[in-house]
């Protein structure tokens, strides 16, 4: 609507009480053409910047390294809000802004990766057309790097357990490491935010979830990335993860169900038998599929189904196991599991939704 008010604004005819009747006839019959006498910047100021130069002018501050901290995670924010509405979030690929914000994750300070992530996180929720246009970067082996959690405090007294593990606690397996370096565990904030940006990616986008499960150098181990999220220090974290597995397990509707008779055909006997056709169903109307954010759902209903692999990745990564441990022996939890109580019964939020 904003688009089509500043249109007619600028091919406007200005009015000219000089002109005659057949002077305005021909100017009305003429076509449209833009005005020379009005400043783009007053319109600006009129109507506003469009949310495509927003979105361009926010992403310029963010990839550039020369802006305080503070102005980059501003100009995210920005976007953020800007992309919660699902046009512009399809719009990131016309202008071709999933490269940089993609390689904001690993060349950025953990304030500006974290408001990337969030970015990154609402524009795929709930659209396909993002998430496909997200996944041909080969996002998850950078998202699930994320998930690494910092190992569990030690105590520093021989008689002090309020922050030391669970005598019954087995560290987790962390997956094979694709280089010698070791860089220092994420953050609580940046293991949160890519639980968010994840979720966004992986709910009903079964292609995804197939590439959790690469394992080579290109690859992410996903799921073992996963399984380490259910034992992170952070009760929240956990949580997270819990809610994300839950939602990957929703069976989804059968994609192919079979058509309803119809009754069209129950009185209409073809010349060779007079029941030939009483049974036999109509074909289902073939509707055309429209280019929208959801028409890969039409086209490919099978995309959304997610529970199949999801439970037998449970099983075959050992997450099965870890879930039962973690509800039925009590694992340290708190601010990164060093700060606030360490409590020694389950949390109920978590044993709630893993019992369920």
């Amino acid at each position: 609507m904003q688009s089509l008010l500043r249109w007619g604004i600028e091919n406007s005819t200005p009015q000219n009480t000089n002109t005659n009747t057949t002077a305005t006839n021909n100017t009305a019959n003429a076509p449209p053409s833009r005005r020379p006498d009005l400043n783009p910047e007053i319109i600006d100021l009129l109507l506003g910047k469009s949310d495509a130069v927003l979105m361009k002018e926010a992403m310029a501050i963010a990839v550039d390294e020369g802006n305080t901290e503070e102005d980059r995670v501003s100009a995210l924010d920005n976007l953020e809000m800007l992309i919660e509405q699902i046009d512009n979030a399809n719009n990131l690929s016309n202008l071709k802004m999933w490269e940089p914000l993609h390689a904001l994750l690993t060349s950025s300070p953990d304030s500006v990766t974290v408001q990337a992530l969030w970015v990154i996180g609402t524009a795929l929720q709930n659209n396909p057309s993002a998430q496909d246009a997200y996944l041909k970067l080969n996002p998850l082996p950078t998202l699930t790097s994320f998930l690494s959690p910092p190992p569990p405090p030690q105590s520093t007294t021989p008689d002090s357990n309020s922050n030391s593990p669970s005598p019954n606690f087995t560290p987790p397996k962390s997956p094979k490491s694709k280089s010698n370096s070791k860089p220092p565990p994420p953050s609580k904030p940046l293991r949160s935010k890519a639980i968010y940006a994840l979720s966004g990616l992986l709910k009903h986008n079964a292609p995804a979830l197939l590439q959790l499960d690469v394992n080579d150098a290109h690859g992410c181990d996903g799921w073992d990335r996963l399984c380490l999220a259910l034992q992170d220090p952070d009760i929240t974290i956990r949580r997270k993860t819990l809610f994300l597995l839950n939602a990957l397990l929703i069976p989804s509707p059968d994609p192919s169900p079979s058509p309803s008779p119809s009754l069209g055909n129950l009185h209409t006997p073809s010349q060779n038998s007079q029941t030939q056709n009483l049974h036999t169903p109509a074909p289902a109307p073939v509707h055309p599929i429209h280019p929208n954010s959801h028409s890969i759902h039409l086209s490919d209903p099978a995309r959304v189904s997610t529970s199949a692999p999801t439970y037998q990745a449970l099983h075959t990564h050992g997450i099965i196991d870890t879930l039962i441990v973690g509800l039925t022996r009590s694992l340290p939890y708190g601010g990164d599991g060093d700060t606030g109580d360490t409590k020694e019964e389950v949390d109920g939020e978590f044993e709630e939704m893993g019992v369920g």
